[in-house]
């Protein structure tokens, strides 16, 4: 079964569906051992795919229209966080402290971009605030890497030791993972179907999610790549994030098109939060699993409170398993699935040629939710989507098809960037890969600062 097939399956799609989609196949993106390009593909094709149904749905129209996936789109898009230019300026990637380390026994990756996670580092390895990498490659050298793994965890930072892909599927964690489905589907209550207000077959361009609410509350890239397509295709998203968290600027940029951005103390502002999930149609949440569910925030919750709602949600390891509480991001869960050492070398682990898992989740995220609202218009029923880092990583080094392929050859990222002027200034930033017959071709808004819209639907 190819990629595109295989998850459009995993999303309970019409099978004679993806004949509607047409590929242009490219030479020379994402290089990589594992078949990247595959997964990346059918993530933004099925993602296309079922914001044209939902398109044909409200509009009436008798048949879906085309899709067309592009790899060099899909490529620019997949590594859009490294195109982004903000007057002229490139972001920053990874902090000091995000990397490889030595240990007495292997290697480490640790993740310390924001500065309550490198201070959580720095405290587990007995390291000051301002200690320099130097410091805290010593101390870990000095250390088995599961024990800087543990260690670091207990202490609420993010490190994960490399294991290889033998080891990782031996692993608790692993065999619960391989455990589930790609992505996880279904009902929380039996509630009335929704009626969508129907569409103007000859509105150009044509957005399925125009006129719906969702409510974004995401970090770092899964979560927010599903709301910045959501975005793209009409819906009105508001990010909402804790006050005294504030998002990296840059990262906040890059996924912030077609979405307004607030912040919200949940712990004192109940009242703005119910008004808000009142009127609202879909929640998405990035959080790790469980840390929501003392705000009334899990998915039942949500549902009891607003019936017919749909309930996406997106974690590293997934919501189950010994590893279910953890945090975690695409970096750590490719050095734990045995991923960084496929495609590392005999001397040092290695990367894939994107944040893949992240990307390709978020893609996949969006798809669940147009889906489940296309679902809900036949038959009703708040429902939930649930998709893991971890997860996607066993689709993409167990049951992608792997094999070379031919097509046109990748001459680099330019024909997909574009560039615009907003409140963060000129911005240079990959064009959507998501597109369809009749479809956007852009995103309506440009980002805007973080926390600078105020707590309402628009």
């Amino acid at each position: 079964m190819t990629g595109i097939k295989y998850a459009w399956s995993a999303l309970g799609g019409d099978p004679t569906l993806p004949a509607r989609v047409t590929t242009v196949t490219r030479t020379g993106t994402l290089p990589a051992h594992l078949p990247v390009q595959r997964l990346a593909r059918a993530c933004v094709g099925v993602c296309a795919l079922a914001a044209a149904e939902l398109g044909a749905r409200r509009t009436g129209a008798a048949e879906v229209p085309g899709v067309r996936v592009d790899d060099g789109a899909v490529a620019t898009a997949f590594t859009s966080e490294r195109h982004l230019l903000v007057d002229g300026r490139a972001p920053v990637q990874f902090a000091p402290l995000s990397r490889f380390w030595r240990a007495t026994d292997g290697w480490v990756r640790t993740h310390a971009n924001y500065p309550h996670h490198r201070a959580r580092l720095l405290g587990a390895l007995g390291l000051p605030g301002d200690a320099a990498p130097e410091e805290a490659a010593a101390r870990i050298a000095g250390r088995p890497a599961l024990e800087v793994e543990e260690a670091v965890y207990a202490a609420g930072g993010l490190a994960v030791a490399l294991r290889s892909p033998k080891e990782w599927a031996a692993h608790e964690q692993a065999v619960e993972v391989a455990a589930r489905p790609l992505i996880e589907r279904g009902r929380l209550d039996a509630a009335h179907a929704r009626v969508l207000p129907p569409l103007d077959a000859g509105a150009a361009p044509l957005l399925p999610a125009a006129g719906l609410r969702v409510l974004d509350l995401t970090r770092v890239l899964a979560g927010p790549v599903a709301t910045r397509t959501l975005g793209l295709l009409g819906a009105d998203v508001l990010r909402l994030d804790a006050p005294w968290l504030p998002e990296l600027a840059d990262q906040h940029a890059d996924t912030g098109f077609g979405k307004r951005s607030a912040t919200l103390d949940l712990t004192t502002d109940r009242a703005a939060f119910e008004e808000l999930l009142a009127a609202a149609d879909v929640v998405v949440t990035g959080y790790r699993p469980g840390a929501l569910d003392r705000f009334g925030l899990s998915p039942e919750a949500l549902a009891e409170r607003r019936p017919g709602l749909v309930v996406a949600q997106v974690s590293a390891w997934g919501a189950y398993g010994p590893w279910g509480g953890r945090r975690g991001f695409d970096s750590l869960v490719q050095v734990a699935t045995g991923i960084a050492e496929i495609e590392g070398s005999a001397d040092r682990p290695g990367a894939l040629p994107a944040q893949a898992l992240d990307h390709g989740t978020g893609y996949l995220l969006a798809a669940g939710v147009l889906r489940a609202l296309t679902e809900q218009s036949y038959d009703g029923g708040s429902r939930f989507v649930r998709l893991a880092l971890a997860r996607t990583a066993r689709w993409l080094t167990e049951e992608v098809e792997p094999g070379s392929e031919t097509g046109e050859p990748y001459h680099g990222p330019d024909a997909w960037l574009a560039e615009t002027d907003s409140a963060l200034g000129r911005l240079r930033y990959a064009r959507p890969p998501v597109s369809f017959a009749g479809g956007p071709a852009d995103w309506a808004r440009p980002p805007v600062p973080w926390g600078s819209c105020p707590v309402r639907w628009a």
